[in-house]
């Protein structure tokens, strides 16, 4: 347990990539956070994935910091993100599992894209996290890299206000 891109499959039955019908999504992916930023995206994903009788994939990066492996989060509170998504998500009848992936800070997106295409996702739908102007010209946004990094579409939903 550790190393970077590590896996921690909360629901070990992975499948095959299923075939959508035209125009719908059946493998759908949404990454979760700790602060609850994910939720419109997680509530998007339930909704689409009712109307085909999809399947949900949602993810959660356990992020460390180079060269000390800081972990911001434990494993047990990162697995409390996934267990709190997933337990919406099969409130509402939706068939989902969840995994926890460790890696460092600066690879957040490219674990994200990387478990879309394992999974066989069809589409990843994600909350754009707020960030001031300057935290995106330092950092960048997950979304946007996300974005640049996946193999298919990548829907970004807009965060409700509270």
């Amino acid at each position: 347990m550790g190393r970077p891109g590590e896996l921690h499959a909360l629901d070990p039955r992975r499948r095959e990539p299923a075939s959508a019908p035209s125009g719908s999504y059946q493998r759908i992916l949404v990454p979760v956070d700790s602060f609850g930023w994910s939720n419109a995206a997680l509530e998007a994903a339930i909704r689409v994935g009712d109307k085909v009788n999809g399947q949900l994939r949602v993810v959660h990066v356990r992020t460390w910091d180079p060269p000390g492996r800081f972990f911001f989060e434990t494993f047990a509170e990162a697995t409390s993100v996934v267990d709190s998504a997933l337990a919406g998500a099969w409130a509402r009848g939706a068939q989902a599992s969840g995994v926890v992936i460790d890696a460092p800070r600066t690879q957040t997106a490219g674990m994200i894209a990387r478990e879309a295409g394992e999974w066989g996702a069809e589409v990843i739908v994600l909350t754009r996290r707020p960030r001031t102007a300057l935290g995106i010209l330092l950092c960048g946004s997950v979304s946007e890299q996300v974005m640049r990094k996946a193999a298919g579409p990548v829907l970004v939903v807009r965060r409700r206000r509270r």
